[in-house]
């Protein structure tokens, strides 16, 4: 059956769709074009992503719908953990593959020095953000600034590199090398391989960057936008993870029909009131579950002896 006017397929209506997709993003899209994409193939009436994951990275992009959203600010404040390849004795106007080459020198070091220079990074280091980036600078993203061949100013910003390890070294045969990098959020892992570049003496770019881990979650069940394609529109929703994915860090508590009644309404819930050995330690965040059946209610925090709501979902 056709629409009389448009001679296409009738629109399907959007729908209520709760929960986080896995989306191994490909190399060449956008995250907000994934988003889009994920969202008309889901039928979504809300969604969202957890930050940018840069056209030229593939890997983990975990996409919010419904109810999650509320939580889609954590996953901007989580961990991530990378892989990339770096080319040494190259730098690029742009720190990865895209750019024209800017400076060539010859790469003398070897496996002992490029340990030795990934060290000198590891920890809280101050990193300057590069020009083809999406950070702001007076309301202008960054980027927009480097294709009309601008330089502006541009402060360090202090992040921490949790771990880099070393998984693969051509060196001194072949002027490359792979690294698994755990960072902090706002770490730019294109200035980080142009950065080991420069301490080696030899410069540097980005040839290759996936993105493995978010917070707790990974690579390990995320789909493809073809994989979603291939399922039935009936099936598309059973292909998130629950909610209460984002929230496996806090403490669960189950409340009672009485209980629950109240958290729902937004109201504190006395120390008393809750499950003998699952009292939240003061100040811990926790995520809380009732009714029949039991059902994620959201997510609260203890203080004063009073479990106090503080994000509601409505499942």
């Amino acid at each position: 059956m056709t629409d009389p006017k448009t001679n296409r397929p009738p629109r399907q209506p959007r729908r209520e769709v709760h929960g986080v997709l896995l989306l191994d993003k490909p190399l060449g899209l956008s995250s907000n074009d994934a988003l889009v994409r994920a969202k008309r193939m889901l039928r979504a009436l809300k969604a969202g992503h957890t930050g940018t994951l840069d056209p030229l990275a593939t890997g983990l992009l975990p996409l919010c719908f419904g109810e999650a959203t509320k939580f889609s600010q954590d996953l901007l404040e989580a961990d991530k953990t990378y892989e990339a390849a770096v080319r040494l004795g190259i730098r690029t106007a742009t720190g990865d593959a895209e750019g024209e080459v800017i400076a060539e020198r010859a790469v003398t070091c070897g496996v002992d020095a490029l340990r030795a220079a990934i060290a000198r990074f590891t920890g809280e280091i101050e990193q300057v953000p590069p020009m083809h980036s999406a950070l702001k600078k007076d309301g202008k993203p960054l980027y927009e600034y480097a294709r009309a061949g601008q330089t502006v100013e541009r402060a360090a910003r202090r992040v921490t590199i949790h771990e880099i390890a070393l998984l693969d070294c051509g060196l001194p045969q072949a002027p490359a090398f792979t690294m698994r990098v755990t960072c902090s959020k706002g770490t730019y892992i294109r200035t980080l391989a142009e950065d080991i570049g420069e301490a080696l003496g030899c410069g540097a770019h980005l040839t290759g960057l996936r993105r493995t881990a978010v917070g707790d979650l990974t690579l390990a069940g995320a789909v493809t936008l073809e994989q979603i394609d291939a399922h039935e529109d009936a099936a598309r929703p059973a292909m998130l993870a629950p909610v209460d994915a984002l929230l496996q860090r806090c403490a669960p508590v189950t409340l009672d029909e009485a209980a629950t009644g109240r958290f729902l309404q937004g109201q504190r819930i006395a120390q008393r009131d809750l499950p003998a050995g699952t009292v939240p330690a003061e100040g811990e965040l926790a995520r809380v579950y009732g009714g029949e059946p039991q059902r994620l209610l959201g997510v609260a925090r203890m203080r004063e002896g009073a479990l106090r709501p503080e994000r509601l979902v409505r499942l």
